[in-house]
């Protein structure tokens, strides 16, 4: 029973410091492994669903490093470089598979994964100069 409390006392933390972050990558898996294509006007540019990748991953990993900037005083690049730079990385990589071997309507593609890491990294370059912009919240 102390797990459990916990676990809850755990997940209201990030759930408090990252809201927005969650829900863009609650999003990211559910448009990901979701059957539905719709028809679009943009359907015609080139490279539509790589620029749709970039956006949505550097996007989601955008808020990430905005969220966790307004929530700390100090950042610790590390841990920074580990969560939302490293993992979401990784969890493309997963998306994709999962898309392969297990949907009959979507395919796993390795420029998805290249675009996904572009967004992801962009969003951590852009991440690091809010930090070194910007000065942290005074705890004080």
């Amino acid at each position: 029973m102390k797990n459990m409390q916990q676990f809850g006392t755990f997940l209201k933390h990030y759930i408090r410091k990252y809201p927005f972050s969650i829900l863009c990558f609650v999003c990211v898996w559910v448009l990901s492994l979701t059957p539905f294509f719709p028809e679009t006007p943009l359907d015609d540019v080139a490279f539509i669903d790589k620029w749709t990748h970039l956006v949505m991953y550097g996007g989601s990993c955008l808020v990430l490093w905005i969220e966790y900037h307004r929530s700390h005083s100090k950042p610790n690049y590390r841990r920074l470089m580990l969560w939302a730079w490293l993992m979401p990385s990784l969890m493309s990589g997963l998306l994709e598979l999962l898309q392969t071997y297990c949907t009959s309507t979507r395919s796993g593609e390795w420029l998805d994964f290249l675009a996904n890491t572009t967004g992801v990294t962009l969003a951590a370059i852009i991440g690091l100069c809010l930090h070194r912009a910007i000065p942290c919240r005074d705890d004080g």
